[in-house]
């Protein structure tokens, strides 16, 4: 330790020093270089390119990381991703790795014979879906076609015609005995042309030859007389209605007793091949809704007796429009994920992820009398029911404009499962009366967007974060290492031989390199999406094409990025112009006090440049201190009015410590008519 007694901080000194001199660097030290000479490059352009993006085995681990781990929530959100080529290799990622995976099932809807307003949802093997649908088709069709001719079997007519024979009888025996016991009491019985009997007063014993003879014979009775046959006349009506009611109880009995016989010749036909399927798929759920579908021909016999086609009576729907017209809709199937012809997991990469898209909808037709219908035929499947047992691809940013996109995602993602239903912006106007049983669905979402949507979602929906746990993020540069301007050598000449272009050089590769690092804003460092490279790399190859030369060389690049200015520097050249003119001021000779050259960068689409700026102080005595004139008329950006209150806080430190600064100070940027903003003003 020091002896010294410790000293006191003296005040910063105000003394004004000379700011030491900035180093000046040339133009060569601003300019990137490829890191590797010509002759490297055009050795490494005769190799194969790499399929993988260039520099992004961060984001690609992180895709490997969630789509490798089997829990709920290992969601993918992919930030930065702004090229086809980057999309691509995320879908060769993910086709790589649903190779390995299992196929899923297939999903179906089927009627529910007990509540035809939820129809029930299936899971089955791979390719079993197609296949019940089409053993539905072929039962309806042999039942259709066989059942008619059992009916007409001798067996089945002789059955009926014993059945008949003897409920004949019964009746026969029932009535045998009511018309003696009426001539007993003095009437006859008669039927008449509509079916009905009537009981006539007999004459001596037998019926009157007119109604005249009968009016003679009733007028020559006594009263006593009339009222003992008006008497009769209603004890035999009233047995005639308890045999009728006896007659109709006989009928109903022999037709249920014709009902079952035909429902024991029809189980014969029907049940053999309901049992055949149900072994078949040996899946319990087919096999409760084979069951369901048995007692329901089996009650509906009468419906295969009709002809193919809407039934008479019954109305069609228009043209193209299947509904519930159709006499077997009740026996279909809905094939709604069909997994026949997959090999491993799916993959969907979602180009429209709106409602209907993603989610499916219940479908809808019209009648002839301008009904709306529906049933569960018209349920159609979107990206995210057929995406089972896989992967789905799409753009958040897209998806979450879309009306009720994101509601059902997050609650699809949530609960595991997904339930067709119909987007009805306005529910007053729904119509749509189907309630479909859920479909348990397992995929994972890979979903691209930008950082802006990502931080808003993370902060502000408390059930983002736990949905997607995995965050991949694409960089847009990376360092000018002689590995990465291999891969440009390499991606140009593969670019060069899919397209049928010129082959490109060692000079020209060198300086379509010396582009990427422009553009990156770095001399060090490359971009990582290849599309401005490549683009440039055809224009080049126009200009070699059009003076014939058999390969582009760094004088068809030259030539490629000076047309490029060309055709972009139109203002460049007409402010150069009026500085010319001298419409612009711009000194460039002697030096004034309060008066500085500046230089802002103008970007006007593709293209920016440089357009000079006088910049000028004046200072005065007054209190206002100093004044921002592009803030004050609203024309500075918040980096600018930053930077000048920074200034303003630094002459008060140098300047005001003992006594207050008295001055009215102004800083103006000549005859600029637009925004003022960034670091250097």
């Amino acid at each position: 330790m020091s002896d010294q007694p410790p000293s006191t901080d003296s005040p910063p000194s105000t003394e004004p020093r000379l700011a030491a001199a900035a180093a000046e660097l040339t133009a060569v030290e601003l300019r990137g270089i490829a890191p590797l000479v010509p002759a490297e490059l055009a050795r490494a352009s005769a190799t194969e390119p790499a399929l993988e993006v260039l520099g992004q085995q961060r984001a690609l681990d992180a895709i490997r990381l969630a789509i490798g781990i089997d829990a709920p929530g290992y969601n993918v959100y992919v930030t930065g991703l702004r090229t086809n080529q980057e999309r691509q290799s995320i879908l060769r990622l993910l086709r790589e790795k649903a190779a390995s995976m299992p196929t899923p099932g297939d999903w179906v809807y089927v009627h529910n014979f007990r509540n035809t307003e939820s129809p029930v949802s299936i899971s089955l093997d791979p390719g079993q879906g197609r296949e019940l649908r089409d053993r539905m088709v072929e039962l309806v069709n042999f039942v259709r076609e066989q059942l008619p001719k059992a009916f007409r079997e001798q067996d089945f007519d002789q059955e009926r015609s014993a059945l008949k024979e003897k409920y004949n009888k019964r009746a026969q025996e029932l009535f045998g005995g009511f018309e003696s016991r009426a001539r007993a009491r003095g009437f006859a019985i008669q039927g008449t042309g509509g079916g009905q009997l009537i009981f006539i007063p007999l004459v001596g014993g037998k019926v009157p030859e007119s109604p005249e003879v009968l009016n003679r014979e009733m007028a020559q009775m006594s009263e006593e007389q009339r009222q003992v046959l008006a008497k009769a006349q209603g004890e035999l009506q009233d047995e005639l209605g308890g045999l009728l009611q006896k007659q109709q109880d006989l009928m109903r009995e022999l037709m249920n007793e014709i009902r079952q016989i035909e429902r024991a010749f029809a189980g014969r036909l029907i049940s053999p091949s309901i049992a055949s399927i149900a072994q078949h798929f040996s899946n319990p759920a087919v096999t409760n809704y084979l069951s369901d579908v048995a007692e329901h021909m089996l009650g509906h016999l009468e419906r295969f007796r009709e002809p193919a086609g809407p039934p008479e009576g019954r109305e069609a729907t228009l043209p193209g429009l299947p509904g519930a017209a159709a006499p077997d809709v009740e026996y279909e199937v809905n094939l709604l994920v069909d997994n026949a012809d997959r090999t491993g997991a799916p993959v969907i990469d979602e180009d429209s992820p709106t409602h209907r898209g993603l989610f499916g909808t219940i479908e809808r037709w019209v009648d002839p009398m301008g009904r709306l219908g529906t049933n569960f035929t018209r349920i159609v499947s979107g990206s995210f029911i057929r995406a089972h047992g896989g992967f789905l691809v799409l753009d958040l940013e897209e998806a979450m404009v879309e009306p009720g996109v994101w509601k059902t995602l997050k609650r699809s993602l949530k609960t595991g499962r997904m339930t067709p239903e119909s987007f009805e912006p306005f529910p007053f106007l729904s119509v749509t009366g189907l309630k479909p049983e859920p479909i348990a669905i397992r995929n994972k979402l890979v979903v691209l967007g930008g950082p802006m949507l990502y931080n808003l979602l993370y902060f502000y929906d408390q059930d983002f974060s736990e949905l997607f746990k995995i965050k991949a993020e694409m960089v847009p540069v990376i360092d000018a290492n002689p590995g990465a301007v291999q891969h440009y050598a390499a991606h140009v000449a593969a670019l060069a031989r899919r397209e049928s272009l010129p082959a490109f050089d060692g000079s020209a590769l060198a300086r379509l390199i010396e582009f990427a690092m422009r553009e990156a804003g770095d001399r060090g460092r490359v971009l990582t999406r290849m599309e401005p490279v490549d683009d440039l790399a055809r224009e080049s190859a126009y200009f070699a094409h059009a003076e014939s030369a058999g390969e582009v060389t760094a004088g068809h690049v030259e030539r490629a990025l000076s047309e490029r200015v060309l055709r972009r520097n139109f203002i460049e050249e007409e402010i150069r112009r009026l500085i010319a003119q001298g419409t612009l001021v711009v000194h460039l000779e002697g030096s004034r006090i309060g008066q500085i050259n500046g230089l802002a960068v103008m970007d006007v689409g593709g293209y920016a440049f440089g357009r000079p700026s006088r910049v000028t102080a004046t200072v005065a005595l007054g209190q206002a201190g100093i004044i921002n004139i592009e803030r004050e008329s609203r024309l500075s950006g918040a980096t600018h009015d930053k930077g000048i209150m920074i200034l303003s806080g630094f002459l008060r430190w140098r300047f005001g410590q003992e006594h207050p600064i008295a001055m009215a100070a102004s800083i103006c940027f000549e005859q600029s008519y637009s925004g003022i903003d960034g670091d250097s003003a």
